[in-house]
């Protein structure tokens, strides 16, 4: 007896599936929604501050875009967050949500909006600097509540030398108490260490003080990017998710990068150890690793190498590797 072939979708049901998809894109006010949406996940009473109008007006746009497919919402802790919802490549419109999310990542924000969603994102690393500032001395303890620098610095180091075994500068981002400047400092000519925190960095100047060939930096990531060198290896082992936004974090990484430079990252998979936030200063729940791979190819950096460590406390380690395109 010969097998039925799986029976397409009825055309109906096509065009009522792709008329709410483009009902949902069809609006000025909700494509800057998504263009604000590709900085990072955002709450909705943020998204108002952004858009400078009323919740009611903004849960509506969003129950719109939500509903064709363009947005989802994922609590982190105690609060909602909207992010973009990555294209599906089986579903009808995934060609078409592809390549609306290429077009509004590449034109520029509206003035007003992004000097509103600089304020937002100011606030949000005002939050992170103050944590820092408060609980240096209690870093390491908090850290292995979470991942222990033993158990992911040498596969991170091992990866990365495999991608980039000829680099010549390398900048760690949010370097913590300066071990894997160390181990950077050994491979590389010259190393850069950028934080927030004055009081981060006294404890990595400490750590680092007989290599001659590291240089620490106060700063915000990314504000700080443009007033440092290209390098061809950009380091963040277990900071992305502390940082307020990223996918603007990422892009950054990119652009700091020389042709054919790698980025290292090091970071939690997604958990659901909401006292992460309050006894870490974890903004973000750990990430999934299609939205790392996502953010990463939108910021022209093409996935090389990954590995998953043993979970450990409820939470598993993601190490990855990244190269950008020429």
């Amino acid at each position: 007896m010969t097998a039925l072939a799986a029976t397409p979708p009825a055309l109906p049901d096509i065009t009522d599936h792709l008329a709410g998809f483009l009902k949902a894109a069809g609006d000025p006010l909700r494509l800057q929604v998504l263009q604000v949406l590709g900085q990072s996940s955002f709450g909705v009473l943020e998204l108002c501050d952004i858009m400078a109008m009323k919740q009611s007006g903004m849960s509506h746009h969003l129950k719109v875009l939500a509903r064709g497919g363009l947005v989802e919402k994922r609590r982190e802790g105690n609060s909602i967050f909207y992010r973009r919802r990555l294209p599906q490549a089986e579903n009808v419109e995934g060609a078409i949500h592809s390549a609306l999310l290429d077009e509004l990542d590449d034109g520029a924000l509206d003035d007003a909006v992004a000097a509103r969603l600089e304020q937002v994102q100011q606030q949000r690393a005002e939050q992170s600097r103050a944590f820092f500032a408060r609980h240096a001395e209690q870093h390491d303890a908090q850290q292995e509540l979470i991942a222990d620098y033993e158990q992911y610095a040498e596969q991170a180091c091992e990866l990365l030398l495999r991608a980039c075994p000829e680099g010549k500068r390398a900048l760690e981002i949010g370097p913590g108490d300066g071990r894997f400047l160390c181990e950077l400092a050994g491979h590389f000519e010259q190393v850069t260490g950028l934080d927030n925190a004055q009081a981060m960095l006294e404890r990595a100047r400490k750590t680092v003080a007989k290599r001659s060939n590291v240089q620490l930096i106060l700063g915000d990531w990314p504000d700080s990017a443009r007033t440092l060198p290209t390098v061809d290896a950009v380091v963040l082992n277990m900071v992305l998710h502390h940082l307020p936004a990223p996918a603007s974090a990422l892009r950054a990484a990119s652009r700091q990068l020389n042709d054919g430079g790698t980025l290292l990252i090091t970071d939690l998979c997604h958990h659901d150890q909401h006292w992460a936030h309050e006894a870490c200063g974890d903004f973000w729940l750990g990430f999934e690793e299609a939205d790392l791979v996502d953010w990463a190819g939108r910021a022209g950096l093409a996935l090389q190498e990954s590995q998953f460590l043993a979970l450990r406390n409820g939470f598993q380690v993601q190490v990855r590797t990244f190269k950008r395109l020429d």
